[in-house]
């Protein structure tokens, strides 16, 4: 079996996922995790964006914030459900293999991402 190395990894997506009647809430979710974490909170779309079905506001951070970035999320998501991938050189990957989930995975829209070289 072929092991990848983690150098891979350039870091990570959190994309946070809501609706109208819990846009407040992710919002007050992302931007504490603004505050609290060394995380770049990205803006609230409030319509599908990219490969995501539903609205969804990302958060992007290095390696060294996943640990404890996770671990708040998971205790503080109250019910929202997220997707966390890797930044690798190949999208598709990212959001497939090497992605999980906090909730509910949804279907993405897969055919919107590129692969690696």
């Amino acid at each position: 079996m072929d092991f990848q190395d983690i150098s891979l990894i350039k870091g990570y997506h959190v994309h946070v996922y809501f609706d109208e009647s819990t846009f407040e809430q992710a919002q007050a979710l992302c931007e504490e995790a603004g505050k609290r974490f060394s995380v770049t909170v990205g803006r609230m779309h409030r319509k599908p964006v990219g490969p995501h079905p539903c609205w969804s506001c990302q958060l992007a951070f290095s390696r060294s914030e996943y640990a404890d970035l996770l671990s708040w999320l998971a205790l503080n998501r109250n019910g929202l459900t997220i997707l966390i991938h890797t930044l690798t050189e190949d999208d598709l990957k990212d959001h497939t293999d090497y992605a999980s989930w906090m909730g509910e995975p949804q279907p993405l829209k897969l055919d919107v991402l590129s692969t690696g070289s």
